[in-house]
């Protein structure tokens, strides 16, 4: 699903932001309050969160020094500031169509989360990162209730006729055609002189598949060094320009790459051809599909974003000079 987010952190890049989120009443104008960042039909994003938010942001981007000058920060501010309008103006969408989750879905959904990393490892990541596990099931929960407004307002409108399929296929015709590829056989040998001695035996006729299981180094040895079928730029430069120039059957001179000294031998060839839609249909239409469906998404929401009415605290939001957030670490709740 594509994200509504304009950037999101390397800790988190699945999970949606979801800060000053609680309703409040708007301020008055005239006399804005510090602590306000803006108002979104009358719900505050509050200047403690977003400086969190940013710090976090800049945390992230940075590779050397943790400084950042005021005009460096200033397009994250910007960027930040559209992200949490828009997640807020979904979020009050979702409410209005009585859209929730439940803690069991929000659980499976942060344990989708932790299993992308080793065992232990979570934690770690949630504490570089600043984040809390309370403050992680909430952004779950908030990514979760949009997906859903998405699903039910958004998607299941989004309908692709047979013609339009086609059309598609059509225009795209070369995405969907199968490439050359080809079947090879290797043995990876650690030094020229042992690769000399398998090609010699090689050549005395002993069996490729056999030798492979006894000398190669790779792990595919023990099913004779086949590699099975692969189109161009699937392995290493050094094999596709010999496999590709051998015919069936061919053994190669030996090879030298950074694993080491490899033969090769060709097993099959296979080449490429164009693919009929018939083949390809499930494909078509899911590309199609997925295409049609940001368009929606996006449509969907600049009229959302049209109709809110939010109100930008200039003053407070100049004032924020993007220091990193300072919070606890993670912890449990």
């Amino acid at each position: 699903m594509r994200q509504v987010f304009v950037r999101a952190t390397p800790l988190l890049a699945t999970v949606a932001l979801a800060v000053g989120l609680a309703g409040c009443p708007q301020k008055n104008k005239e006399d804005p309050d510090a602590n306000v960042v803006a108002t979104v039909n009358g719900e505050v994003l509050a200047r403690a969160d977003f400086e969190r938010e940013l710090g976090r942001e800049l945390a992230a981007s940075s590779t050397e020094s943790p400084q950042h000058t005021p005009e460096e920060v200033e397009p994250y501010k910007r960027a930040l500031l559209d992200t949490l309008v828009l997640r807020m103006v979904l979020v009050q969408e979702a409410r209005a169509h009585n859209v929730t989750v439940t803690p069991e879905e929000v659980d499976r959904g942060v344990l989708r989360l932790s299993s992308d990393y080793p065992a232990g490892n979570f934690n770690e990541v949630l504490a570089q990162g600043q984040l809390s596990m309370a403050e992680l099931k909430a952004r779950e929960a908030t990514r979760l209730t949009i997906e859903k407004l998405l699903a039910s307002e958004v998607y299941t409108r989004v309908a692709l006729t047979e013609e339009e399929l086609r059309a598609y296929y059509a225009a795209h015709e070369a995405d969907f055609a199968e490439p050359e590829r080809v079947r090879a056989a290797q043995i990876v040998v650690k030094g020229m002189d042992d690769a000399r001695r398998v090609q010699a035996q090689l050549k005395s006729g002993k069996k490729f598949s056999e030798l492979a299981r006894k000398y190669s180094l790779s792990a595919d040895a023990k099913v004779g060094g086949d590699l099975g079928f692969f189109p161009r730029g699937q392995m290493p430069p050094a094999f596709d320009q010999v496999v590709f120039n051998l015919g069936v059957g061919q053994v190669s001179d030996v090879v030298e790459t950074e694993y080491g000294y490899h033969l090769f031998r060709v097993l099959e060839k296979k080449a490429g051809r164009k693919l009929e839609f018939a083949d390809v249909r499930e494909q078509v239409e899911a590309r199609l599909l997925e295409q049609r469906r940001a368009e929606a998404q996006t449509k969907y929401e600049q009229e959302l974003r049209a109709k809110a009415q939010v109100w930008v605290n200039e003053v407070t939001l100049q004032a924020i000079r993007g220091k990193p957030a300072t919070q606890p670490a993670a912890r449990e709740e």
